[in-house]
């Protein structure tokens, strides 16, 4: 029920004034917001002022501010904030690149805060730079190395693993390291081919076959991958008995098509691209990966 009371509506259950709005004979009631609100609100209205005075906040034409805005009594940016919370990081990465120019892998070994430092350095590398094509936990993929499983081409010790990725394979650098397979389509028959694969199936120990040296095998890979095929790592050829195979699965006709046109993959040489510090520390985190060496 609704009272008039001097032109206004009063409604008489709760005595509050009306607003003169109806909704399907429902009034409104004119009650005040609460006192401490609207204390709230006029004090964030004086806070704001003091915002816009001491921080930049408003957008300008003038461009005295960072970016055109007002530039505040403080001076401060999230910006110039950003740059002296990282002023720290990049003064401790310095030094140790410093340290790292100066210091022997063995000495870095020893040391345990620099070589975890090293580690976690080359590991947030290795993302950026490495795990398009070994992965990100650097397990590789058909014709890209697993850096996990103590196989190394060209050697696993630090050093080793430093020239690879300094340098290349096959990258085209002066100091890169080189291999190249001949294509024995043109030098062997299908058939001595075919004796050679089944030759190379009869390596892996897993088969627990007994092998004596194939002749065939003698006179055209035994110079490069040994006369039991346990690898040469210094000329890069891969071992033939561990089961680890780079552009295959193992299987008869995969290493057929190996020895008749071998693939080679190319590693580019990361002289140019990264500083001598990073290398090292790429290098310190993928020997970390390994097991033996």
């Amino acid at each position: 029920m609704v009272e008039k009371n001097n032109n206004k509506e009063i409604d008489k259950i709760t005595g509050q004034e009306t607003t003169g709005h109806e909704w399907d004979g429902l009034k409104e009631l004119n009650t005040p917001a609460p006192r401490w609100w609207i204390w709230v609100f006029v004090i964030t209205v004086i806070w704001s002022v003091g915002y816009w005075i001491v921080y930049p906040s408003w957008p300008t034409l003038t461009g005295n501010g960072y970016r055109g805005g007002t530039v505040g009594t403080l001076d401060w940016t999230q910006y110039k904030k950003l740059r002296n919370n990282q002023k720290e990081i990049l003064d401790i990465r310095e030094n140790f690149k410093d340290f790292f120019k100066a210091t022997s892998f063995d000495e870095i070994l020893k040391d345990k805060k620099s070589y975890t430092y090293a580690v976690a350095g080359g590991k947030s590398a290795f993302r950026d730079n490495c795990a398009t094509c070994h992965g990100s936990g650097a397990v590789g993929a058909k014709g890209y190395p697993n850096l996990n499983d103590d196989d190394w081409l060209w050697g696993g010790n630090i050093e080793q693993i430093y020239s690879s990725i300094k340098y290349g394979i096959r990258s085209g650098h002066d100091e890169g390291k080189y291999s190249e397979m001949p294509q024995f389509a043109e030098i062997l028959n299908d058939k001595e081919i075919n004796e050679l694969a089944e030759y190379v199936l009869s390596l892996n120990p897993k088969n627990n076959q007994s092998v004596t040296l194939n002749t065939l095998f003698a006179d055209n890979c035994a110079a490069c991958h040994g006369n039991y095929g346990e690898g040469i790592q210094d000329l890069g050829a891969p071992n033939l008995r561990d089961n680890i195979w780079f552009y295959s699965n193992g299987d008869k006709s995969s290493i057929i098509s190996q020895i008749k046109k071998p693939k080679h993959g190319i590693m580019p040489a990361w002289e140019d691209r990264l500083d001598d510090p990073t290398i090292r520390m790429l290098a310190l985190y993928i020997h970390s990966l390994s097991a033996s060496q």
